[in-house]
């Protein structure tokens, strides 16, 4: 008797060059009666990888949808997703976000006149740097769940317990080391320029950039964990809403708490200027508790020892966009662009941070790394295979390009109806304005691709940098109808 083996094609996701997998070949031993049909895993319309089980006696059974046939209960979760599908749940967490983007946009308009802005400018330079840290922290701790909650490991209890209070611990610290280190950036960059150094200043600095940091993703962490909870019991995709309703929240939360937290300590300066140097003080001797909790939790002790380089890194990018918005904003030709930074920088990071949670989630369905005899390192791929193939993450890159223009439209006559900036809404400026954060959202989903860890800083330098190339050719070409700097 001849054992069979059947195959079925697997479709390929980005970067796979095109290679089919190979099927697995079994030997029959002699003396059994049984014949073994082996179907390879196919990858679903999420990427979720669905497994047959071994038939025995030619008999066929009806196809699984669990990622894995070792593990318990399977997960609840959207297995075939069309392109209208990703953008019908993609759409309302994005205009949430959006307009989470639009009243952090209106805070800074409001806030660059105060005179702690005024007379401590780096404080701009902690701008980018802080809000990126619900991209960097934040949407990665929601990625990260995400992607827990499709492979069911937050399924019990135990687990769900688990995973909360390590991610929380993780966090925790990171954003503590990091908001120091980006106080340091600040005072170094703010140093360089103009060769002056104050020390009440930079203890300002380094007290509201830690605070800041540790309640701004204290606050976002617990909203995240409900987020995704809640997502899973209705059945809705964690990757697909998560990560934008973090931003939704994130830049206003986060700069509401930098611009309240550093007036504050400033007025502090002429009377009591010891208590900026407690406050520093205080959140940094929290670090041992954070660091023990993280430690002893299985899920986030690797992070906690290897995730300190693409966190520091993305800090530096972000805050080497802050010295481009200092450097702008300070001077009143460019004043309007203080209201339109956080938009172009939140819509852009919202979007390809969708597309980078549901990369994570694909790779990890498709097994652990290193996993499968056929498994190589894996070129750049190419902006067609980003853009223009089958598979589903490159249809997810289309839906999520094709929302930037629609996207920034509304949120541009948002601004415009609340009178928000120092800049009338003409058509030169629009188009420059859209074709800076077309190439901003172009660039990040193909970086995104394979260079997720520095996306989110990427694209506030990115961002950044061409908002203020815009406001410099509008104000160089002479378009005083959209009054830029009045």
């Amino acid at each position: 008797m001849t054992s069979t083996l059947e195959r079925k094609d697997s479709p390929q996701a980005n970067g796979d060059c095109g290679q089919p997998a190979g099927p697995e070949h079994f030997l029959r031993p002699e003396g059994t009666g049984v014949d073994l049909v082996v179907l390879e895993s196919r990858a679903n319309a999420k990427g979720v990888r669905e497994e047959d089980a071994l038939l025995e006696n030619g008999s066929q059974s009806n196809e699984s949808d669990d990622t894995s046939t070792e593990r318990g209960p399977e997960p609840p979760s959207p297995l075939k997703e069309t392109s209208f599908s990703i953008g019908l749940q993609v759409l309302f967490p994005f205009l949430l976000a959006g307009f989470g983007t639009v009243a952090a946009g209106m805070v800074l308009d409001i806030v660059q006149h105060w005179d702690v802005f005024k007379q401590v400018t780096e404080v701009f330079i902690l701008v980018p740097a802080l809000l990126g840290l619900k991209g960097n922290l934040e949407m990665t701790l929601a990625s990260r769940l995400s992607t827990a909650a499709n492979i069911g490991q937050m399924d019990s209890h135990k687990e769900l317990w688990k995973m909360i209070t390590g991610n929380m611990a993780l966090i925790q610290v990171q954003a503590t080391v990091v908001g120091f280190l980006a106080s340091i950036a600040a005072v170094v960059f703010g140093w360089i320029p103009d060769g002056h150094f104050s020390l009440d200043h930079a203890v300002l600095l380094c007290a509201s950039s830690v605070a800041t940091a540790f309640i701004a993703s204290l606050v976002l962490g617990m909203i995240m964990i409900g987020v995704i909870i809640g997502s899973k019991k209705m059945g809705i995709n964690p990757d697909n809403v998560a990560t934008p309703i973090a931003a939704s929240l994130g830049d206003l939360i986060t700069l509401a708490l930098l611009s309240g937290i550093s007036w504050g300590l400033y007025k502090e300066l002429e009377s009591r200027a010891y208590v900026n140097p407690l406050v520093c003080a205080f959140f940094l001797s929290l670090l041992p508790i954070w660091i023990i909790i993280a430690r002893r939790n299985s899920a986030t002790r690797e992070v906690l020892y290897s995730g300190w380089e693409p966190v520091i890194i993305a800090m530096a990018i972000s805050s080497v966009g802050g010295l481009i918005l200092d450097r702008t904003v300070s001077d009143p030709n460019f004043a309007g662009m203080a209201v339109f930074t956080p938009v172009i920088n939140g819509v852009g990071g919202n979007l390809v941070a969708v597309q980078a949670s549901r990369i994570s989630t694909y790779l990890h369905m498709s097994g652990e790394p290193g996993e499968g005899p056929g498994t190589a390192p894996r070129k750049c791929p190419s902006p067609c295979s980003t853009f223009c193939s089958s598979d589903v993450n490159s249809r997810s890159a289309r839906v999520l390009f094709l929302l930037v223009v629609p996207g920034h439209l509304v949120f541009l006559y948002t601004i415009h109806s609340m009178q928000g900036g120092h800049t009338t809404l003409t058509l030169i400026f629009i188009v420059f304005y859209m074709t800076a954060a077309l190439l901003q959202v172009l660039i990040l989903l193909y970086i995104a691709d394979w260079m997720v860890h520095w996306m989110w800083a990427l694209g506030d330098l990115i961002g950044t940098g061409l908002l203020a190339l815009s406001f410099h050719v509008l104000w160089l070409i002479g378009d005083r109808d959209s009054d830029v700097g009045d």
